[in-house]
């Protein structure tokens, strides 16, 4: 089995299409065929059903293609760390995060990072919370900006770097927009935007009015937190999001107010795998991280 024929037989089974993934290659479609002829030959079973020109994975297919795209994980880690060993400072950080933190946590982490090493490169990859564990564990990437911190799960290691308050948005004329501060419990009658249902966002704040003996009801909903602030902006609800999502400016025609009873917490941190080392840039990235937000924390008190 060469490396060759394994990098062949992902871009097949991504695209469903030999010729494309030949194109994809930049290699002829007969050299794909026949190297997908010859793993097939070697392992003893059918990877693809044929219909026509696209092709589709068999049940044994799917497995050994779950298995394989591990295997060439570790296999490009491990190329990247014997590279990265010699100059750490100019390898390359592959990180994923939640669309939360994509606006300002990770940029101004990723720029005050490469004002130290300016030769350091990045990967970045969005994906859901459950996508973000899901993809450590599993080697899609070794590390994730992500919150709430999940503090249940074995098979990552975890750090909070800071703990953020949730705030209340409201448009602009609602009754409570000129109050300093706001109860929760005063908005029990209001429509709420939140996001679906599935983000773990939207059960930090229905939790948060349960506790408080009621549940919001939800006019509106909105696939990202930027939908949210547009639907409260047109005067459709109310909602609550993590403050850091609000740092640079207010959407337009809405106002923004601290919780009190309760203060809405959520803990924002890193993830990295039980089973695996990060490698050298991504070691220093990590560290990097811990100093950084250790240092905005003590400014913040």
């Amino acid at each position: 089995m060469e490396i060759r024929q394994i990098k062949y037989f992902i871009e097949v089974a991504k695209r469903e299409h030999v010729t494309e993934a030949a194109d994809a290659l930049h290699v002829a479609q007969s050299a794909v065929s026949r190297q997908i002829f010859n793993l097939e030959s070697e392992l003893g079973v059918d990877l693809f059903i044929r219909e026509g020109r696209r092709v589709k994975l068999t049940p044994i297919g799917k497995i050994f293609l779950e298995r394989i795209q591990h295997a060439m994980n570790v296999i490009e880690d491990a190329t990247r760390e014997v590279t990265e060993y010699l100059d750490p400072e100019k390898g390359t950080v592959r990180i994923a995060f939640p669309i939360s933190l994509a606006a300002y946590t990770l940029p101004t982490a990723i720029y005050a990072f490469r004002h130290r090493y300016p030769e350091a490169k990045f990967q970045l990859k969005q994906a859901l919370y459950h996508d973000l564990i899901d993809g450590v564990i599993n080697g899609d990437f070794n590390m994730a900006l992500i919150g709430p911190v999940p503090m249940e799960e074995k098979k990552i290691k975890r750090k909070i770097l800071f703990t953020e308050d949730v705030v209340a948005l409201l448009p602009m004329h609602h009754p409570l927009a000129e109050r300093e501060t706001l109860k929760l419990r005063e908005l029990k009658d209001d429509p709420f935007v939140l996001l679906p249902e599935g983000f773990v966002f939207r059960d930090i704040v229905v939790n948060a009015c349960k506790e408080l003996g009621f549940e919001p009801y939800v006019a509106f909903e909105g696939d990202d937190i930027d939908a949210l602030k547009g639907l409260v902006s047109a005067g459709l609800g109310v909602t609550l999001m993590p403050e850091v999502t609000l740092v640079d400016s207010l959407p337009r025609s809405t106002v923004k107010l601290p919780l009190i009873e309760p203060n809405v917490t959520r803990t924002v941190g890193v993830i990295t795998p039980m089973e695996r080392v990060l490698l050298p840039t991504e070691q220093l990235f990590y560290d990097f991280l811990q100093e950084f937000f250790h240092r905005l924390n003590y400014f913040k008190e």
